[in-house]
């Protein structure tokens, strides 16, 4: 699994720098803001995915949802009681079910 191998990264990436300067990391910068200022900028970037996605220009698509993806982790960090201390799980099935969700129209 690339795609969960790097978010796992990510997200070390994340919590190492809950400590660093924010004066020279913009991970601690955000940290710092709290949640509201992380939920905007989550909610800045899913909606620059999307103008871009409609106007067909997948380079930005691409940039723009590298930067959905660490302002999500970024969150998630900030949503630290949800993920325990082991860190996300990546099967969105065990994730629906353990929320006590249905995981309908997710692969197996």
């Amino acid at each position: 699994m690339v795609m969960a191998d790097s978010i796992d990264r990510l997200y070390r990436g994340v919590l190492s720098a809950k400590d660093a300067d924010p004066a020279v990391s913009r991970t601690a910068r955000l940290l710092r803001a709290g949640r509201d200022k992380m939920a905007k900028k989550l909610a800045e970037e899913a909606i620059e995915v999307v103008i871009d996605a409609t106007h067909g220009n997948t380079a930005a698509v691409i940039r723009e949802s590298a930067d959905l993806i660490y302002n999500l982790v970024v969150l998630w960090r900030r949503q630290v009681s949800i993920l325990r201390t082991s860190g996300p799980k990546w099967s969105a099935r065990a994730d629906a079910r353990d929320c006590g969700e249905t995981a309908k129209g997710l692969p197996a």
